[in-house]
């Protein structure tokens, strides 16, 4: 079982910035793939970032060039650091890693971005 603890959201004015981290229970060099993926209201669950094997990563079009996935193997932690937040980018954030034998999800943490 794999636990995934986030912190470090809350409530920022748009333009502004936040740096959600994710905390894994089990060494990160053992996960496939590790990141963040978002629930609004009235939509469905999209990719924000993650991390694929080694290094490579992957983001979501809505947030190229503003937010930056990266990691600490030595905390076993991957952050997220979200610049230029924007209202649209207010949603429940969740931290997930896929190992080969399951996929796991954290609580989830709000982002509220206002305008």
């Amino acid at each position: 079982q794999v636990q995934l603890a986030e912190s470090g959201g809350g409530l920022v004015q748009a333009g502004g910035s936040l740096r959600l981290a994710c905390a894994a229970s089990i060494n990160i060099f053992t996960i496939n793939t590790m990141g963040w993926y978002r629930l609004a209201p009235g939509k469905q669950r999209e990719l924000v970032a993650k991390f694929i094997g080694g290094g490579t990563t992957n983001y979501a079009d809505s947030v190229k060039g503003r937010f930056t996935i990266s990691r600490d193997n030595a905390k076993n932690t991957v952050y997220l650091q979200m610049n230029s937040l924007k209202p649209e980018d207010t949603a429940v954030y969740y931290c997930n890693a896929q190992t080969i034998r399951a996929m796991y999800w954290g609580q989830g943490i709000q982002v509220t971005v206002s305008s």
